[in-house]
């Protein structure tokens, strides 16, 4: 059985591939975005670099402690491919697990840290990094754009822990986990929801065939940003 997550990209780069399905507003102008197919293929050489790299498997815990963002979207989404379960409140031990965050000198001991630079244009990360922590922004482009999991994840197995520790698992996740979206609708996110609300609704979007505006706090959203990227609803819980 192919578990939602591998279906939901499958849809999304073979389905309208160069509609956009992801567009990032954030802090000093930036704009990203990112058709089915480039959403599609981050996710996938994210997911390579988890599985040949970092040897992640279904059922291994993957922490992420990273704000709404276009680039924590694509790890959870990545790890969701692998068979992965997100841990979004830290309620379970990241010992033995993946810890992904954009604050690698808070890490916790005992876990494989990877080091997300959120800049636009990082090629790196800007500094130096301990011992042992994985660069994302240097390894993840030499990885490839398509990805093929070398063990099949248990649909019954959780896919995510919330912040309130409720969990929710693979099989459910495009059914219980995100919002409902009018087919089609462009909608706008608010990153200030926090990432796990922000995916919510972004897996509720794409789920009917439509797509998001995810915009940074610190960005005014204007009526001209909501007419210029025809914002058809702007989503809540």
């Amino acid at each position: 059985m192919t578990i939602p997550a591998l279906a939901l990209m499958s849809a999304l780069r073979s389905g309208n591939a160069t509609a956009p399905r992801l567009t990032w507003y954030g802090p000093e102008s930036e704009r990203i975005e990112l058709s089915g197919r480039v959403l599609d293929n981050w996710v996938a050489k994210t997911a390579n670099l988890l599985q040949d790299e970092l040897d992640a498997e279904p059922g291994m815990v993957l922490t992420i402690n990273m704000p709404a963002h276009w680039k924590s979207i694509v790890w959870v989404l990545a790890a969701w491919q692998v068979g992965m379960t997100v841990d979004f409140g830290g309620h379970r031990s990241s010992a033995g697990g993946i810890y992904v965050t954009d604050s690698p000198e808070e890490s916790p001991a005992g876990s494989v840290v990877v080091a997300v630079a959120l800049g636009a244009l990082a090629m790196r990360w800007p500094g130096a990094l301990a011992d042992g922590v994985v660069d994302y922004s240097a390894e993840v482009r030499s990885h490839g754009d398509v990805f093929e999991p070398w063990n099949s994840a248990d649909p019954a197995s959780a896919a995510l822990y919330g912040g309130d520790g409720a969990s929710v698992s693979h099989t459910g996740l495009l059914t219980e986990f995100p919002v409902d979206i009018e087919t089609g609708s462009r909608i706008l996110v608010s990153a200030h929801a926090g990432l796990e609300k922000s995916l919510r609704r972004a897996l509720g979007a794409w789920s009917a065939d439509g797509s998001v505006v995810l915009v940074h706090s610190a960005v005014e959203i204007s009526s001209h940003l909501m007419a210029m990227e025809h914002v058809s609803a702007e989503a809540t819980e």
